[in-house]
């Protein structure tokens, strides 16, 4: 079987709220041929998945990838034949394996190697073909439509249900697939939708670079039906619509043939990508709230086996995930001073339960100095009140919701942290509460400590399915979710396993912030000019 379309993997990928490190961004683009078939009565449908091994631990962890300069991180390539719509791989057919390194890759001649699949005894499983590139820092993308005229016609009982498959030309000659549009169904005239695509996985930020077009009739065994092809670069299709961007397509050179068609450019609007850090380094100010869990299915503090067990030689759970993350958010506020709150405990003096109460005992103010500040009023808490219940999300919500919802000219940026061992009281109100913020500058990270189980949490952070309360859809995604157990290290080395831990948690800021801007239509402000120091002139007396 031959995996004709190759897919591309970033290896580089630096998230924008962790350090910079010195790194250069690489792309790997991954194809395969002749692969095992596992269908019956179809041809397999490949999917691949990528591991890295860690450093410390050697535990393979499926990731998108950030080397920095470290080209010894070995790479693991799982090849499965997709059966059903599951993200348990578990459920599909294993096709093989390939084991290799960043640095082999690109010491490659050409920055291309070519391995075989192994893994399953007595099958030749084909060939994996992997091709890295380091990719330009252009940060342009362009909205392209295309439409069609005259097509071949492939379909015996009807016409033909074409898409078209763009190919960005590699530095060795090959080719990698970079956009595949919809299917038009039935028509030999058909018109497809806008899409974009940025400049850099179209031709790499070289103008001149050949893009190559394929056009197909889908079939529902996939074996679709190669129509016929042509070649164009950035360049001529930045002329916009005219003749110049009318186009032959052609499948070999027979007699008397002219073409299987046309493809025409219906529109071209280039856009700058505008990203995270613009915002930042604009003025927009990130607001960090902590909310922390007090009820008592964390266990009693004064027990080692509680959850909020106050260890005078190191932090608890609650503690490192405040830390881990805090210390990050903390960077893109200006005064360093974060709301701090508690629910699902009893109050002194007169042991009311609240929902919604200051961590430094002032309702008023409940402003803490940075993350040590953060820390210090949470132990203060835990020796001032009683833990109890339930365990409600929605008022902790709604509190930085209501300011929130006073500032949404983009000048400002609201991230509530909840830390809680996850057994939530009042689901409905939460995912109503999560709705009406899905509308608001905000982003809501929820970190799960204990053993418990989390199905409710995974159903909040809405990856697979949009939350939704009274027949209302989340405007957008601004809920990330992870298990506090997954990132301890076996090994004790809570350094690595913290950092990684801040970096999952906050992986999916920097594209809710950018969703709720472009949602909107807010452009960042310009960045101030550089600081430079005034020079003094030295005047002398002769």
């Amino acid at each position: 079987m031959d995996s004709r379309y190759t897919s591309t993997a970033g290896i580089g990928d630096l998230n924008q709220l962790s350090a910079a490190i010195p790194a250069t961004r690489v792309e790997v683009s991954v194809s395969c041929r002749n692969l095992l078939d596992r269908d019956t009565f179809s041809k397999s449908d490949p999917i691949c998945v990528l591991y890295v091994q860690g450093v410390g631990n050697k535990e393979w962890r499926e990731v998108t990838v950030f080397c920095g300069n470290n080209l010894s991180f070995v790479f693991q390539f799982f090849r499965y034949d997709v059966d059903s719509k599951s993200p348990n791989l578990s459920k599909h057919d294993f096709l093989g394996q390939v084991f290799c390194t960043l640095g082999e890759i690109v010491g490659s001649q050409g920055s291309r190697l070519e391995k075989p699949i192994v893994g399953i005894p007595g099958k030749k499983c084909g060939t994996i073909i992997l091709t890295a590139e380091e990719l330009n820092c252009c940060r342009d993308a362009v909205l392209m439509q295309f439409c069609a005229n005259k097509l071949d016609k492939k379909d015996f009982f009807g016409k033909s249900d074409p898409f078209l498959v763009f190919y960005r030309s590699n530095e060795d000659g090959s080719f990698t697939i970079c956009h595949k549009t919809e299917v038009v169904k039935n028509t030999l005239n058909p018109v497809w939708q806008a899409f974009k695509i940025s400049v850099r996985a179209l031709c790499n930020g070289d103008y001149d670079r050949t893009i190559k077009v394929e056009v197909y009739d889908w079939d529902r065994d996939g074996s679709h039906d190669f129509i016929g092809e042509f070649t164009t670069s950035y360049r001529e299709l930045s002329r916009g619509q005219s003749q110049f961007n009318v186009y032959e397509v052609r499948k070999g050179k027979k007699k008397k043939y002219s073409n299987s068609g046309t493809v025409t450019l219906l529109s071209f609007l280039v856009e700058t990508e505008v990203s995270f850090l613009d915002y930042i380094k604009g003025g927009t100010q990130i607001n960090f709230t902590v909310a922390i869990d007090f009820t008592a299915s964390n266990g009693n503090p004064a027990q080692p086996t509680s959850l909020h067990y106050m260890n005078p030689y190191q932090l608890n759970a609650y503690g490192m995930a405040l830390k881990a993350v805090g210390e990050i958010v903390q960077d893109y506020d200006s005064d360093k001073m974060f709301p701090a709150l508690g629910f699902g405990a009893k109050l002194p003096p007169d042991g009311r339960v609240s929902h919604e109460f200051a961590l430094n005992g002032n309702p008023q103010n409940p402003y803490c100095d940075g993350i040590e500040g953060v820390m210090e009023a949470y132990y203060r808490s835990l020796k001032s009140v009683q833990l109890y219940g339930p365990t409600n999300f929605a008022p902790v919500i709604n509190h930085v919701a209501r300011y929130a919802s006073s500032v949404k000219d983009g000048s400002q940026y609201f991230v509530l942290l909840i830390v809680t061992d996850g057994v939530i009281s009042d689901m409905a109100q939460t995912k109503e509460s999560i709705v009406n913020a899905s509308k608001l500058p905000m982003s809501i990270i929820i970190v799960g400590v204990g053993p418990a189980e989390f199905d409710a949490m995974v159903e909040l952070d809405g990856d697979d399915v949009r939350v939704s309360s009274r027949g209302k859809y989340a405007e957008r995604d601004i809920v990330q979710f992870v298990p506090f157990r997954d990132y301890i290290d076996r090994s004790g080395n809570h350094v690595l396993s913290m950092a990684r831990l801040a970096k999952d948690v906050l992986a999916e800021i920097p594209e809710q912030f950018l969703s709720y801007m472009r949602a909107r239509g807010i452009k960042p402000s310009p960045a101030p000019p550089p600081y430079t120091p005034p020079t003094h002139v030295l005047q002398t007396q002769i």
